[in-house]
C-alpha cells in the first residue's frame, strides 16, 4: 500500500503544478471579446502554441496515467478518494506560486477533505487479508435428466 500511496503523491503532486501552470498560460491568453468561429479558433490557436497551457496539459497527462494504473491495480474506492490530496497540493501552490488570497474557510474545506482522504487511507490499511474467491455456480439442468 505504502508504493500506491507514494505514487498517488507524487502524481497529484505533477497534476498539481499542472494545474499552476496551466492556470498560468491560460490568463496569457486574451478571452474573446465576442464568442464567434474566429475568435474561437484565435484562442484554440493560442492555446495550442502557448508553452505554458502545453506543459500543463503534458502534466496532467502524466497524472492521468498514473491515476490508471493505480485504478487498474487497486480499489477505485480506494484510489479515487486519494486524489482528494490533490486540492491540499493545488491549492498550496496556488497560495504560493499564483499567489492567490485563500481564505481560512477555503483552508478548512481543503483540511476536511484531507481528513476524509486519511479515513479512505486507514480503511485500507484495516482491511483483511483478501476474501478467498466464492465457489462457481454449478448450473443443473432444469427438467428431468
Amino acid at each position: 500500500m505504502a508504493k500506491i500511496v507514494l505514487l498517488m503523491v507524487v502524481a497529484v503532486i505533477v497534476e498539481a503544478v499542472g494545474v499552476v501552470i496551466l492556470t498560468g498560460g491560460l490568463k496569457e491568453i486574451k478571452a474573446p471579446a465576442q464568442y464567434s468561429a474566429s475568435q474561437i479558433a484565435r484562442v484554440v490557436k493560442d492555446g495550442a502554441t502557448n508553452h505554458k497551457v502545453l506543459l500543463g496539459v503534458a502534466l496532467e497527462a502524466v497524472f492521468f496515467g498514473c491515476l490508471l494504473y493505480m485504478l487498474a491495480t487497486r480499489d477505485v474506492s480506494f484510489i479515487w478518494p486519494l486524489t482528494a490530496m490533490g486540492f491540499i497540493f493545488t491549492t498550496l501552490a496556488a497560495h504560493f506560486i499564483l499567489g492567490e488570497k485563500v481564505s481560512a474557510l477555503r483552508w478548512a474545506g481543503v483540511m476536511l477533505i484531507a481528513i476524509g482522504a486519511s479515513l479512505s487511507s486507514y480503511s485500507e490499511a484495516t482491511k483483511s487479508g483478501d476474501a478467498p474467491p466464492a465457489p462457481a455456480a454449478s448450473s443443473t439442468p432444469l427438467g428431468p435428466q
